[in-house]
């Protein structure tokens, strides 16, 4: 399992039936490519199972094809932003590798 470190600012995208909204860094686009060509096929939207790392904080999610910013995004939960002191705009560094187990 490859570890695709890169910096990515945090923003927010919400609907407007979501108050609270979801938060998300963008892949570059090399990074993007690089999982795709990892993740096994089949997976639920496009999804790519992974294991993220933000400072300290490791976790177990996914990232998703967005078509609006033409990459995959991975969520970043609040339980992470909290942990990390992070905020909307803040850069953020993460270590990411395919979780094809």
């Amino acid at each position: 399992m490859s570890t695709h470190t890169f910096t990515a600012p945090l923003w927010k995208w919400s609907a407007r039936n979501e108050p609270g909204g979801w938060w998300f860094v963008s892949l570059p686009f090399e990074v993007a490519d690089a999982v795709e060509g990892e993740a096994m096929p089949g997976a639920g939207f496009g999804s790519v199972p992974v294991e993220a790392t933000v400072g300290s904080t490791t976790w177990r999610t996914s990232v998703f094809p967005s078509n609006e910013q033409k990459t995959y995004v991975l969520p970043i939960k609040k339980s992470v932003r909290t942990a990390e002191a992070i905020g909307e705009g803040d850069d953020v560094r993460v270590e990411l590798r395919v979780a094809n187990d």
